[in-house]
């Protein structure tokens, strides 16, 4: 059994009322309840934190360092400048999922560069909550070796 540390960054507490055209309309609670319930397939526990602030997102990574097999993270717009998140994550040693319900590649040009990806174990694009389940069979899969 592991335990998986679930981030979501700013704006993310908005979902099912931001852009629904964008990101669709179920919620920052269901997306936590898909990730649990997927997770315990595996007999995998999942910790939740959403903050709009970079530094909360750094102390929580700072905190599942020997806490957590795995981090599944969505940084929202920090994934294209946050380079102290992309530093945290850096000097995590376990499975890093990057995750976005939307694909950012297929947006605006300031959102084609990710400073997550290069420290992130994988990345998942575009697929919504599909997106999260897929990161959790990944992170399985990983943890399983």
């Amino acid at each position: 059994m592991a335990s998986i540390l679930l981030l979501h960054g700013p704006n993310l507490n908005l979902l099912g009322q931001r852009e629904p055209e964008v990101y669709g309309t179920a919620t920052l609670e269901d997306y936590v309840a898909a990730v649990t319930e997927a997770a315990s397939r595996y007999g995998h526990t999942v910790e939740a934190v959403q903050s709009n602030h970079e530094g909360d997102l750094v102390e929580a990574i700072h905190a599942a360092r020997g806490r957590h097999a795995a981090i599944i993270l969505n940084p929202g717009a920090f994934t294209h400048y946050a380079w102290a998140i992309h530093d945290a994550l850096a000097a995590y040693e376990g499975v890093v999922i990057e995750v976005h319900i939307s694909n950012p590649n297929a947006r605006e040009p300031w959102r084609h560069t990710s400073v997550v990806a290069p420290v992130a174990t994988g990345s998942i694009v575009g697929l919504g909550r599909q997106g999260y389940e897929l990161a959790v069979e990944a992170v399985a899969a990983r943890v399983a070796r």
